[in-house]
């Protein structure tokens, strides 16, 4: 019998997923770090569609699909993440893929302690808002119930760190915020819960992105580079990775060059040896 502990989730990306030998650890919270335009988000939505396309049919056993994707937001609403996917690639059967993924919109938490006028983004009544409106970490107490109702195994992608983050720069809201990752960092191995947190690069002071980083179980780097000819390439480093590193670090595999296309995603198409 295949140990449990031993089975690992596909990323969906398929030149990558071999590296991985089949994926990632269910239960791993990952960083997504990325430069602008640098792919962590084009990484997300690859990840995302190809796993659903994998969920229609059988894995080997040494493979375990998530048992629903949950795509949380805290400033887009779903019909623009949902637009974005469809423009990205030209796949058969991508809209009935998209409509699999489960969206939870926190919108009007993230916007209610902001100067953003109420008709930009509610069509609640001043009453609604008014009951709605809580403390300054209603946000986060909402998020952790969206959390608890999601499905144990599954696959959660929050879009993006950097909406929060940026909010809680005050000391004693870093601390809840930081405190509240630590919290789902745990909760995630307890119920085999891979989670996806999407961080914009250089917003943050760096002590605290570097806090972010060490929460997370995994962080992926994407950044631009320069290539031969002064040209901009993009590239992706696993900065950290429990329990998978010293892996990729024996067979020298820790960074990678970066294709993106419309027919298939997010693509590792040159593996770099890091001498």
């Amino acid at each position: 019998m295949q140990d449990s502990h031993r089975k690992k989730m596909p990323t969906g990306i398929a030149s990558l997923d071999p590296v991985l030998e089949g994926g990632v650890p269910p239960g791993s919270v990952i960083l997504l770090l990325g430069d602008l335009g640098a792919g962590s988000y084009e990484f997300t939505y690859s990840s995302v569609v190809n796993i659903l396309g994998l969920m229609k049919g059988s894995l080997p056993e040494n493979l375990v699909a998530p048992q629903e994707i949950r795509y949380i937001t805290f400033t887009r609403i779903k019909d623009d993440v949902r637009q974005e996917i469809l423009h990205s690639f030209h796949i058969t059967g991508l809209e009935e893929l998209v409509e699999a993924i489960k969206f939870d919109d926190l919108s009007e938490l993230y916007f209610d302690n902001s100067v953003v006028p109420n008709e930009w983004y509610s069509q609640s009544t001043v009453i609604n808002r008014l009951q709605k409106r809580a403390t300054q970490d209603s946000l986060l107490v909402q998020l952790a119930n969206v959390v608890n109702n999601a499905t144990p195994g599954g696959l959660i992608i929050l879009d993006s760190i950097t909406d929060i983050a940026t909010q809680s720069t005050v000391p004693h809201c870093w601390i809840n915020l930081a405190g509240f990752l630590r919290g789902l960092q745990r909760v995630a191995k307890q119920r085999g819960t891979t989670v996806y947190l999407l961080l914009s690069r250089g917003i943050l002071e760096s002590a605290q992105e570097r806090e972010l980083a060490d929460i997370a179980d995994a962080v992926l780097l994407f950044k631009w580079e320069e290539s031969t000819g002064a040209r901009r390439q993009r590239v992706m480093y696993f900065e950290k990775f429990r329990g998978v590193m010293p892996h990729l670090e024996e067979k020298d595999l820790v960074k990678f060059a970066v294709r993106i296309s419309e027919a298939g995603g997010f693509e590792v198409s040159n593996i770099r040896v890091v001498i």
